[in-house]
């Protein structure tokens, strides 16, 4: 299956690091413009094939929630998942690629849509507020790859325990 939107971009930064910060989904509200965060539900506390999660989405005033099923999961190379509605109908599947390079990672983010005609353009509009969902998500994903490279590539502060600030 081809993706209906791929993106990608270059960080400077280890593929296990971009791989914990995407696969990490609690989190993902913090990069997404979308998606403001949710739970991992069920037996399995975190990415693994099989996990669930429960996701919250927001646009304005909207707000909604999906069911997530991870579907491919291979640290630090490949996450992937399923997105359906609350009522269990497929629509969308997000794949994350990680490959190393000389210089960190190349991190690419794809979205595939699926589902039927009726949930593409009458109740998925209606929910989200959003009538050109692959228009919006080019600016999603573009959006998403920003934050994250920003993140990754943002070296961690130096605290006391380090050596930092002390006279030496």
């Amino acid at each position: 299956m081809e993706p209906t939107i791929s993106r990608g971009v270059d960080i400077a930064a280890d593929a296990h690091v971009v791989w914990s910060m995407l696969s990490d989904l609690p989190r993902m509200g913090s990069y997404s413009p979308e998606n403001v965060g949710g739970r991992w539900v069920g037996g399995l506390p975190g990415p693994a094939v099989g996990a669930r999660f429960r996701g919250v989405n927001r646009n304005g005033a909207k707000q909604w929630e999906t069911k997530v099923r991870v579907v491919a999961c291979d640290p630090p190379r490949l996450f992937t998942f399923d997105v359906r509605t609350p009522f269990g109908v497929r629509v969308s599947r997000w794949s994350y690629v990680v490959v190393p390079t000389e210089t960190g990672c190349r991190l690419t983010e794809n979205w595939y849509r699926v589902g039927n005609w009726f949930i593409r353009r009458f109740l998925g509009p209606r929910v989200t507020g959003r009538a050109d969902r692959p228009g919006y998500n080019v600016s999603s994903i573009e959006h998403t790859l920003a934050k994250i490279k920003a993140h990754a590539e943002t070296p961690a502060p130096e605290t006391e325990a380090s050596g930092a600030g002390r006279d030496q």
